[in-house]
């Protein structure tokens, strides 16, 4: 059975979100929020992280202190857009390794168009958190999680600012076993399978160009 999506609330996050998601917020606004906004969605997303005990010193005495339980991280950015949610995440987790998968949507068929990917060649033995803004019709998801699956990819969790149920319903058939982290479930997709009401193109307005 397919994971439910997990919807995260925390005021912090849906604040952030309101301000991407107005009209007049510049690029660079846009893009410190959502540098501000990622690392409190990854706190979200890997809160059931095993945890096991280590030996340390204090500056007082010896304990056993709480560390997690072995896993290595790789956030795998979709090119574009994933990019912006990128530098917030490696502040938190420094250690984690990066890999990049390009995709573009085709503009007629809406199908997914691969033209790179770059992993880690320790990819199965990882966490690998999959970032893209927007879960709009789930095909570019769907394609990149396939992608990371045939390079042996065995642990997977999507991070995205907002989705569509369409995307959500894609992405479930295709990877069941994928957990879903999103700030926001928008009303729809309109004709040309832009979130409604969303927040128009994250790619173009991180960076200022269409």
């Amino acid at each position: 059975m397919p994971h439910a999506p997990t919807v995260i609330d925390h005021p912090l996050v849906q604040h952030k979100l309101t301000l991407m998601r107005r009209r007049e917020t510049t690029t660079g606004e846009f893009r410190t929020l959502l540098r501000e906004l990622s690392p409190l969605m990854l706190y979200e997303a890997t809160r059931d992280l095993p945890l096991t005990t280590r030996r340390i010193t204090t500056p007082l005495e010896d304990m056993d202190a709480p560390v997690i339980a072995g896993k290595k991280f790789c956030f795998v950015p979709i090119l574009r857009a994933g990019l912006g949610m990128l530098d917030g995440m490696q502040d938190l987790v420094p250690p984690a390794r990066v890999g990049h998968i390009g995709l573009y949507r085709d503009p007629k068929t809406l199908e997914a168009v691969q033209y790179y990917c770059k992993l880690p060649a320790d990819i199965g033995e990882r966490l690998a958190i999959v970032l893209d803004p927007m879960l709009a019709t789930g095909h570019s998801a769907s394609a990149a999680l396939t992608l990371l699956k045939e390079h042996g990819a065995r642990d997977v969790r999507f991070i995205c600012l907002l989705a569509a149920q369409a995307g959500i319903d894609v992405l479930a058939a295709a990877h069941p076993e994928v957990r879903i982290y999103t700030a926001s479930i928008d009303r729809e997709l309109n004709d040309h399978a832009y979130i409604m009401p969303g927040l128009g193109d994250a790619g173009d307005r991180l960076f200022g160009t269409k």
